[in-house]
């Protein structure tokens, strides 16, 4: 499938400062990553692979401690990095090195701006060039070493086509006029920002279905939370891999005290029961004894909206969305070039209804709506909403003056 084409597995620091040497030779580069999300308890990147037209190359990050030479090669403005999917990579990578991304070249979303009806990486290869690609280790735990041939091949993967993936798809954005979209979406992804989770010490209430929960059964899914988070931070794997949520919550409701009441709960022997069942009634017994008050859920910050004010609220603004969505629906109908995600997100059309904007410069003002939606929907957007929400309301008079109360005498005693 790769034909003679070299592979370097780079894993020490003299034959990354080489590998960056060449990469930095090509003007363009196939880049991807594999993590270990599902399989501990702090997801990190454990491979960074790399193509360029002369071979492919495996990153071990796990194995080198400083990965600065490849600073250069990802902040170049000159040279074309190209991914499948690239947030997910971007804001791992930018998490675990700090890198700055530019000049990205997202396969993905340049698919689906071509039409292709299916556009998983997988797709692409067996459409474009009749390779099935399995798989099967798309989960698998990228951090465990040493990594046997089939994994180095599967991850290798990854990069190997992405270069001949571009051009095809390059010619065919060309051919429906839509190259220039693909770079302003890949233009925004460049800014993407890894944000750390602030630290919740109430995570806990967000546990899936614990809201109808009495107070009794909360403290002790509070202690069972807090049991979990400790033995998968000790055992360094995912907590949904030590106890998932529907067991807290099942354990919360009964409250089982003992082995033969834990029993009730479990069918069979499970190795979780037999593992973690002395730990999960210990901690029931925690919680019964916890006399704290349950903490009111956290309520989420309302983000601070941006660009221009409000015209429409309520009935109104939802007339508009409802005017938008079928206005989009009748798109997709007609062509599959056209789909939610190559005219507009329910999002995007929300902001519209909101804002209601009676010119195209109000449009583009949008923070949501980018210049090719102007470009090739504005005109059509306008109309629509002029149309079956004309601004202002036709039925929109003069503004009445509000009455002013009177007061009221106060009765005399005699």
């Amino acid at each position: 499938m790769f034909g003679d084409t070299e592979l370097w597995f780079v894993d020490d620091a003299s034959s990354l400062a080489k590998t960056a040497r060449e990469l930095a030779k090509a003007p363009v580069i196939g880049v991807d990553t594999e993590s270990d999300s599902f399989h501990h308890y702090q997801e990190k990147v454990c491979l960074i692979q790399f193509s360029d037209l002369e071979r492919d190359y495996i990153v071990d990050p796990l194995s080198i401690p400083d990965l600065t030479p490849l600073e250069g090669i990802f902040a170049n403005r000159e040279q074309v990095k190209i991914f499948h999917g690239a947030d997910y990579d971007i804001l791992c990578m930018k998490r675990d090195f700090g890198f700055e991304i530019h000049n990205i070249f997202d396969t993905m979303i340049a698919s689906q701006m071509a039409g292709q009806p299916r556009f998983g990486l997988a797709d692409l290869i067996e459409s474009f060039f009749g390779h099935h690609i399995d798989k099967q280790y798309q989960r698998h735990d990228w951090a465990k070493r040493p990594l046997r041939d089939e994994h180095i091949q599967y991850a290798r993967g990854d990069t190997h086509f992405l270069l001949a993936i571009r051009e095809i798809l390059i010619r065919r954005l060309r051919q429906v006029g839509r190259l220039g979209h693909v770079r302003e979406e890949c233009r925004i992804l460049e800014r993407k920002k890894w944000e750390p989770r602030e630290a919740d010490p109430h995570k806990w209430l967000k546990t899936k279905k614990s809201q109808h929960l009495e107070p009794k059964a909360l403290r002790v899914l509070r202690a069972l939370w807090q049991y979990r988070d400790d033995q998968a931070r000790r055992s360094d794997r995912p907590p949904f891999k030590v106890l998932p949520d529907f067991v807290l919550v099942r354990v919360a409701e009964r409250q089982p005290t003992s082995e033969q009441e834990l029993d009730k709960l479990f069918k069979g022997k499970t190795s979780m029961k037999k593992r973690y069942g002395r730990g999960m009634i210990q901690a029931v017994e925690r919680g019964l004894a916890d006399e704290r008050p349950i903490p009111k859920p956290k309520r989420k910050k309302r983000k601070v909206r941006k660009g221009p004010p409000s015209r429409l609220t309520g009935q109104a603004a939802e007339a508009a969305m409802a005017e938008l969505k079928r206005w989009r629906n009748e798109m997709t109908k007609r062509d599959a070039l056209y789909t939610p995600i190559t005219t507009a997100s329910n999002a995007t059309l929300k902001e519209i209804a909101r804002v209601r904007p009676t010119t195209l410069e109000e449009l583009a003002a949008i923070p949501d709506v980018r210049k090719w939606q102007v470009s090739d929907y504005g005109e059509e957007i306008l109309e629509i909403l002029d149309t079956h929400c004309p601004w202002p309301p036709k039925d929109a008079g003069e503004p009445k003056l509000a009455k002013k109360k009177k007061k009221k005498k106060k009765k005399s005693v005699s």
